[in-house]
């Protein structure tokens, strides 16, 4: 059973930096493409990164070029390095693999931008 823990969010002023983290349990890991996904209140969940075993990212048009996805193998986890962030980015993010049916979602953290 996959088992997904994401960490590093909280409240932060606009144009500042957050590092997430997602730490993936039961799988093996290092074959799967993962993804980071986002939810704000009354609006469905999007996918805002993505990063392939290979290493090869992709990035919603909304955080190309503020927001980094990576991955640890070694330690079963993905980061998303959210940088110059803006109040539009205020969401609760997930992991969750980025190819096929989702995993159980795990509990999320929750990102808050204020003006």
């Amino acid at each position: 059973q996959v088992q997904l823990v994401e960490s590093g969010g909280g409240l932060v002023q606009a144009g500042g930096s957050l590092r997430l983290s997602c730490v993936v349990l039961g799988i093996p890991f290092s074959i799967r493409a993962i993804g980071w996904y986002r939810q704000a209140p009354g609006k469905q969940r999007e996918l805002v990164a993505g990063i392939n075993s290979g290493g090869s990212t992709n990035y919603a048009d909304s955080v190309k070029g503020r927001f980094t996805i990576s991955r640890d193998n070694a330690k079963n986890t993905v980061y998303l390095q959210m940088n110059s962030l803006k109040v539009e980015d205020t969401a609760v993010y997930y992991c969750n693999r980025k190819i096929g049916p989702a995993w159980d979602w795990g509990q999320g953290t929750q990102v808050t931008v204020s003006p």
